[in-house]
């Protein structure tokens, strides 16, 4: 299930056929990788879905250090498209996120200086 559509539908607790929300979570996908470019992680260009056709490997290559963004976009589709009713879970959550941005850019930036040294 390489597909970055289907895989966080099924995060979410859908079916791939469950098609009712695809274009409200695409949006929120969308929305997730524009953060991800502005905090430099992926190339320079906007990353974004308008189906099931784009793939994880689309987005993430073969840098393994960007497997973390696949958490990443879950937690911020989630967030925006099914909040949890609980605080406490709400709080963990944007922690988790705050953490995962916090590694991919810093992962990022490293990543960049690597390779221009």
């Amino acid at each position: 299930m390489d597909s970055i559509l289907v895989y966080i539908k099924k995060l979410l607790g859908y079916s791939e056929d469950d098609r009712s929300f695809d274009d409200e979570i695409m949006n929120f996908i969308n929305m997730a990788f524009g953060r991800l470019n502005q905090l430099g992680v992926g190339s320079t260009e906007i990353f974004i879905i308008t189906g099931t056709s784009e793939k994880w490997t689309d987005f993430i290559g073969t840098n393994k250090w960007m497997e973390p963004s696949k958490t990443y976009i879950y937690l911020k589709t989630k967030i925006v498209h099914d909040p949890p009713l609980s605080s406490i879970v709400l709080e963990s959550m944007k922690s988790a996120i705050d953490e995962l941005e916090c590694d991919l850019r810093n992962t990022a930036e490293r990543e960049r200086n690597k390779n221009i040294t």
